[in-house]
């Protein structure tokens, strides 16, 4: 499942992606009709992962391979759902803190310049991921 359409910026620290995947009616997180607000936490986590892929392949990272969400933290849910929102998501996230065992994140996701969700996230290397 891939719900981020395009990487608009990135660099060794950040990056911003967009998708327009949230109005979709067959997005496989909606449920009951509706994509709620929690589901933002999976757009950053996507946005974490395509962070990492680019670190490991241009420019070398100390956690490399795959990894695994392991917590999100301080998550503000400032909307009640996504699906109903006009304009495509722009997913931020910048990376605080990274070594071989994994790294620590915080991400926003606006919708204009509409705040709709931040948090935290930390991801750990997956086991048997090679440092």
């Amino acid at each position: 499942m891939c719900l981020l359409d395009q990487v608009l910026s990135w660099d060794t620290e950040r990056i911003v992606c967009g998708s327009a995947t949230h109005r979709a009616a067959d997005n496989p997180l909606r449920a009951h009709g509706r994509l709620g607000s929690a589901c933002a936490i999976e757009y950053a986590a996507q946005a974490i992962a395509v962070h990492g892929a680019l670190l490991e392949q241009n420019v070398g990272s100390a956690a490399s391979g795959p990894a695994l969400l392991a917590s999100a933290r301080a998550v503000e849910l400032l909307v009640t759902r996504l699906d109903d929102l006009s304009a495509d998501l722009r997913v931020s996230a910048q990376r605080l803190h990274s070594n071989a065992q994994g790294a620590l994140y915080s991400f926003a996701i606006h919708a204009d310049s509409a705040l709709l969700a931040r948090g935290r996230a930390s991801v750990l290397a997956a086991p048997g991921a090679t440092p």
